[in-house]
């Protein structure tokens, strides 16, 4: 009985801590309350997937993660945008 609320006090913390950083509340409750320990190490390891770089998709206009290959609303290939040009400075005169 003991452990059925331990894997339930763990499944809630590591579903709190997926759900801040972005992912599922209830898949990481799941893996929580599956894996006790390990559940909620691989949720604080996790990326945290609101910082993502996005971009929007130069048909359809819906903002996609950077690294998406494919727009998921309208199924274009997205290209992998270049390096970032440098700011050049103001012209001094």
């Amino acid at each position: 009985m003991e452990f059925v609320f331990i894997a339930l006090v763990f499944g809630i913390a590591t579903a709190a801590i997926g759900r801040l950083k972005g992912g599922s509340i209830f898949i990481w409750f799941l893996v929580g309350t599956a894996l006790p320990g390990i559940g909620i190490l691989a949720a604080l390891l996790m990326r945290d997937e609101r910082r993502e770089p996005r971009r929007s998709c130069p048909e359809c206009g819906a903002v996609v993660a950077l690294s998406d290959q494919v727009c998921m609303r309208c199924g274009r290939d997205l290209d992998f945008p270049g390096p970032k040009q440098p700011a050049r400075p103001a012209a001094q005169g």
